[in-house]
């Protein structure tokens, strides 16, 4: 299996990696800093590079088969051939911007103690689902939220064990995290927000910048979804 080493470190910007296979179906490595979909979370784009040649990653997926990280090239790009030790470089601006995104809708949900039934990450903006039957108090939402990234809370994440796992944690209904696989990465905001999660994240809340809950839609008899940007966005 592909090492995933933005697990370990979500501020690498490039680095070396052995070609697996190659393909115009996608391109797998030893090792990546690519973030595939998954979460809510798009998949990471960039270059790979090697002597005499590089290509554009256009998107960054786990192959349904056997869980390989698969990185997607353009169309028509020049294909690094097995063997090929090449260098992997991310859109780290884009991978910022997704990076504060992801933490922030985690503040939300520590805002809004509803089960959430969906989400999506975006570098402009981004949306949560709760399952919640009343709609919300928008300005104080954004006030509560907003004193949680000023405080600049440290972001961390640990590995447990599968067994060690608190089912209590899990509070998306439309996503769980894997299983079978004998470990599980949490995400922890001491005192704010603990629970399982693969994405990349900030190293503190202060770096998300200012938030601001844009709109507040009735998706379903309790479903209410909510729609964040932050600072600079839309």
């Amino acid at each position: 299996m592909t090492e995933a080493l933005h697990q370990f470190d979500a501020y690498l910007k490039s680095a070396p990696a052995s070609v697996v296979e190659s393909s115009d179906t996608g391109i797998v490595l030893d090792k990546t800093i690519f973030y595939a979909l998954g979460g809510g979370q798009p998949g990471d784009t960039g270059m790979l590079r090697w002597t005499g040649g590089e290509t554009a990653i256009v998107d960054t997926r786990y192959r349904r088969e056997d869980g390989e990280i698969l990185h997607l090239p353009a169309p028509g790009a020049a294909l690094p051939p097995v063997g090929t030790e090449v260098e992997g470089v991310i859109d780290w601006e884009q991978r910022h911007r997704h990076m504060r995104m992801h933490t922030c809708l985690h503040l939300l949900g520590a805002v809004l103690k509803f089960p959430v039934t969906g989400g999506q990450v975006g570098a402009e903006k981004s949306r949560l689902d709760f399952d919640m039957p009343d709609p919300p108090d928008k300005e104080e939402i954004n006030r509560q939220l907003n004193a949680l990234i000023e405080a600049d809370h440290p972001v961390t994440s640990r590995w447990i064990d599968e067994a060690d796992l608190d089912p209590a944690l899990i509070r998306t209904m439309s996503v769980k995290p894997p299983t079978g696989v004998g470990r599980i990465r949490l995400l922890d905001i001491p005192g704010v927000d603990l629970q399982p999660c693969g994405g990349t994240h900030v190293r503190s809340t202060g770096e998300i910048g200012r938030a601001e809950v844009t709109k507040v839609e009735k998706k379903g008899r309790q479903n209410r979804r909510v729609h964040v940007v932050l600072a600079g966005g839309e």
